[in-house]
């Protein structure tokens, strides 16, 4: 509790100061480390209507998405951004009892896999786990863009609950593509309480 409160401040404050030849120098806010990362990651569910975030830096964030290992390199994951005020409020009356918890997140990004793609081979499924494969490769993607996005300073939340019909007419998003997921991205309204973990020997048995 009290690492990660540290980092919680320190990500705040910590600058790394350049100057140009000028002697005109900017604040540029240092990288946290990848174990800094994880420690303050957290679901929110509060975010800080005071702060957007512009679409370069989406797509920065989603351009890490892309390093994401796949099944054979396939790449099955599909995000679809809203980012306007008309979209972000239409998706909000989309993710069911979390619309409360993220009425102030400036971005909503729906979460899909194109199908027959992981796990498949000449139209085959290659083994009984089936489209399986691409739902645990679009999992893997949105652990990519969640960690990006705590590294950029910003938060999430991954929502199960949501009207996949709707958000497909919404996005128009083809029939061949499974919706797994709504992700909100913002910025923390308060600091989140560090949940409770299972102990390491109760998920891990080495032989």
């Amino acid at each position: 509790m009290k690492k990660t409160f540290l980092f919680g401040a320190a990500f705040a404050l910590l600058t790394l100061i350049s100057c140009t030849n000028g002697n005109e120098c900017t604040q540029k806010p240092s990288s946290p480390s990848f174990d800094e990362v994880l420690a303050s990651r957290r679901s929110i569910r509060s975010y800080d209507a005071t702060k957007k975030i512009s679409e370069n830096e989406v797509r920065e964030l989603l351009k890490a998405t892309q390093e994401a290992p796949s099944w054979a390199n396939m790449q099955p994951t599909k995000y679809y951004v809203a980012i306007s005020e008309e979209k972000v409020a239409a998706v909000q009356d989309m993710v069911g009892g979390n619309k409360e918890r993220i009425k102030n997140a400036p971005v909503l990004i729906v979460s899909t896999f194109e199908q027959g793609k992981s796990g498949f081979f000449n139209g085959e499924a290659t083994n009984e786990i089936g489209e399986g494969w691409g739902a645990y490769d679009n999992g893997l993607s949105n652990c990519y863009l969640i960690m990006k996005a705590r590294a950029m300073g910003f938060d999430t939340l991954i929502m199960g609950m949501r009207d996949s019909e709707k958000l497909r007419n919404c996005f128009d998003i083809p029939e061949n593509e499974t919706i797994m997921a709504v992700i909100a991205l913002g910025y923390r309204a308060a600091e989140p309480n560090q949940p409770i973990h299972r102990e390491l020997d109760e998920i891990v048995k080495f032989f």
